[in-house]
Order: C-alpha cells, then sequence, then structure tokens
C-alpha cells in the first residue's frame, strides 16, 4: 500500500490549490465547533447567563446540524460541490458576525444556529470535494481532511482564548474573517465539480439507516458522541480557569485528538483490527471521564487533555465504519449516520449542566462514562454486522470514485 505521507506525486504533501483551499477552510469550519470552549464562563459573566443557558451555544449549533444533514445531499446534488461550500461558507461569515453583536445569550443562541446551518452545508461537502480533486487517490485525501480535522479541533479553543481574553465577542468576529478569506480562496481556486448522475433526495439517508450495519454504527456513535460533548461543552465550567489557561488545556486535547486520529488510529486498526481498537477506546474513555469527574483539579486537567486520545481514535474508526459499511452511496449513508449521531451532540451540552443542577457536578460524568459504554456495547453486539458487510465491501469502496462526505 502507497504511503499517502509520501512526499511524491499522489501523496498527501502533493495536491492541487483546490484542495489546500478546501483543507484550509475545513480547518477554520472545525475551529468553530471549539472556538467557545475557553470564553463559555466569560459569555455567562458578560451576559448575566447561567452555564446551562450558555451551553444551548453547542445545542442549537448541533441541532440545526443535525437536521440540515438531510438538507446537504438534496443541496449539493442540485447546485454542486462548489456552490454548496460557498453558500455554507457564506452563512458561516454573516451569522458568526452577528453572533459576536450579540446582546442576550438568547440572541447569541439564534445566531449560533444559523453558524450550524452553513457549518453542515460546508463540512458535509468539504470531504467529497477533496476526494474529487486530490491527487492519489483517497486514502491521502481522508488523511489530509482528519488532519484538517484534528488542527482545528486543537486551534479553536487557542484562538479562543486569545481573542477571547481581550472580549469574549473577538473570537466571532475572528472567525467570520478567517471563513471569509476561506471563501475568497475557494472562489479562486476551486472548479466546480460534475454533478452525480442521480439527485439526492430528502428521504434517502433516513431509507440508508435501514441497513442493519449503518444503523449500528449510528447508534454506537449516538451514544459516543454524548460523552465527547460532555467533555467538551461541560467540562470548562467545571475546570474554572481564565480563557488563556482553559485554551491550553484544550489545545493539547486537540493535539492528542490530532495525533491519534491521522497517526496512531490508523496503525492500531492493522495490528488489533477496527472493532477491537474501538470498543477498548471506548471503554477507556468511560474510565477517563469517570476519573475526570471524581479527581482534584489537576486530575480533571490531565483526563481533560488524555480524552483527546481516545475521541482521535474513535472518529477515525467511526468514520471508516459510517462510509464502508453498508452499500448505499457514501454521501447518502454519511447523511443519515450524521444525522443520528449529532443530536447527541446536541444533547449533551444541555443535560450536562442540569444534571448538575438536579444533583451534583460528578453526576454528569457518571453519565458520560455509562454513554460511552454503551456505544462499545453496541458494538460488541453487532459487531457481525459491523464486520462482516464491511468486509465485503471493502474491496468495492476501495477502487470506488464517487465521493464521500463529512462523517467527524
Amino acid at each position: 500500500m502507497a504511503d499517502p505521507f509520501d512526499a511524491g506525486a499522489g501523496g498527501i504533501l502533493r495536491q492541487p490549490k483546490a484542495v489546500w483551499a478546501t483543507a484550509g477552510a475545513s480547518v477554520v469550519a472545525f475551529m468553530g465547533i471549539g472556538l467557545v470552549d475557553p470564553i463559555l464562563p466569560s459569555i455567562a459573566q458578560g451576559l448575566d447567563a447561567t452555564a446551562s443557558q450558555v451551553s444551548l451555544l453547542f445545542t442549537s449549533y448541533f441541532l440545526i446540524t443535525a437536521v440540515a444533514m438531510l438538507l446537504t445531499g438534496f443541496v449539493s446534488s442540485r447546485i454542486g460541490g462548489r456552490r454548496t461550500l460557498l453558500l455554507g461558507l457564506a452563512f458561516v461569515v454573516v451569522f458568526a458576525g452577528l453572533a459576536g453583536t450579540s446582546g442576550s445569550v438568547g440572541e447569541l443562541v439564534g445566531f449560533r444556529a444559523g453558524w450550524g446551518l452553513g457549518n453542515a452545508l460546508f463540512v458535509s461537502t468539504a470531504l467529497a470535494v477533496i476526494v474529487g480533486a486530490a491527487a492519489g487517490g483517497s486514502a491521502a485525501a481522508i488523511l489530509l481532511y482528519e488532519s484538517a480535522l484534528g488542527l482545528g479541533m486543537a486551534c479553536g479553543p487557542l484562538l479562543g482564548a486569545v481573542l477571547g481574553n481581550v472580549s469574549w465577542r473577538y473570537p466571532f468576529f475572528g472567525t467570520a474573517t478567517l471563513m471569509a478569506i476561506g471563501f475568497l480562496c475557494i472562489t479562486a481556486f476551486l472548479r466546480e465539480q460534475p454533478k452525480p448522475a442521480r439527485k439526492t433526495s430528502l428521504l434517502d439517508p433516513i431509507r440508508a439507516l435501514g441497513h442493519g450495519g449503518l444503523a449500528s454504527a449510528a447508534a454506537s456513535a449516538f451514544f459516543y458522541n454524548y460523552t465527547f460533548f460532555t467533555v467538551l461543552a461541560f467540562t470548562p465550567f467545571v475546570l474554572n480557569m481564565t480563557p488563556y489557561k482553559s485554551g491550553a488545556v484544550f489545545f493539547a486535547w486537540g493535539l492528542l485528538l490530532a495525533v491519534f486520529s491521522v497517526v496512531v488510529a490508523p496503525r492500531l486498526q492493522q495490528r488489533f483490527g477496527s472493532l477491537k481498537v474501538l470498543g477498548g477506546s471506548l471503554v477507556l474513555l468511560a474510565v477517563d471521564v469517570l476519573v475526570l469527574g471524581y479527581g482534584d483539579h489537576t486530575t480533571a486537567v490531565v483526563c481533560t487533555i488524555l480524552s483527546g486520545a481516545f475521541i482521535g481514535v474513535n472518529n477515525t474508526v467511526y468514520t471508516e465504519l459510517a462510509l464502508g459499511v453498508s452499500d448505499a452511496p457514501r454521501p447518502v449513508a454519511s447523511a443519515g449516520y450524521n444525522f443520528v449521531r449529532w443530536f447527541a451532540a446536541a444533547a449533551a451540552p444541555y443535560f450536562a449542566p442540569k444534571i448538575e443542577e438536579w444533583t451534583d457536578i460528578h453526576v454528569p460524568f457518571v453519565v458520560a462514562a455509562v454513554t460511552a459504554l454503551l456505544g462499545a456495547l453496541v458494538v460488541v453486539v453487532r459487531r457481525n454486522a459491523l464486520t462482516h458487510e464491511a468486509e465485503e465491501l471493502e474491496t468495492a469502496h476501495a477502487t470506488e470514485d464517487g465521493v464521500t462526505v463529512f462523517a467527524n
């Protein structure tokens, strides 16, 4: 197998300008997910809001993202990938800028919802465009996309901390500016790709979930995402640090996520198999968040950073399962998978602080540990569907020239 890191023709470092422009904009898009992490306490203070109210910034964002997954294939199959990317970027620029002008937490939550729609249109199309425009096949393209995801998740909290230390409004203006630059780069360097022969309907992703393997992957990812976004959205309130210190913690978390997603996960999969790696990583993540919830402050910081390693591994394996386990077209399968799992990303930021209000600060992490174990249980119980059908399709997908879409 060719090394995708090879700097020669077709390697990850030898890609057309269109690929680099799309990957660069993807970095900024993923930065938007963790951007508000270090400034959540500052937003709460600046807008006189509670932790549960501020957590709605994630809930509105991901709830709209989940629903929009049914729209992305419908839109891109009609207007093309390039125009879909630009439409998504335009939404992000407008709503991120408006978010910085918010006078109340309600306005900010509403603007984040519009931002979520733009981000869904962009990220659900970005991988498809990268794969279509990349040199060297899908391996290098997916690796480049995973690298963009990890870099964005790492740099988002750092940018949020630097700009947020001046004002909680500045990270939103910064994101709008960077996405505007991405808009210009894609306009200049990316040509329109051929539209698919068959237009995607709004119900195609739902129909795809009738496949047992894909439904199992989506169900497991649903439980995992609840754990993931409990760490991302609730932990900043538990750590209760300055924007700089919180940004540093989540920057280290993001670096581990990037390294384990791109470098470590493929090697573990090759040695132990995808399902064993996924099940083991989910169990270790459950242990990690449980210790995070009951440990002292230093332990909580260490466990927060360490969780990035398990999350990075899980992201990579889930991506491959979602894109390879069913016989549905990859864009359709991925849209259905993301439709299910993003609902958990919307639920966790809302319920974690509510659970704390109803009980104590430890219980939200107990719930997060249980959901990670439930994700592992689905993998174990449904391993035959996930393994057998994925193996049957592996060869076909390896030579397929079709497009793939965002699964992380």
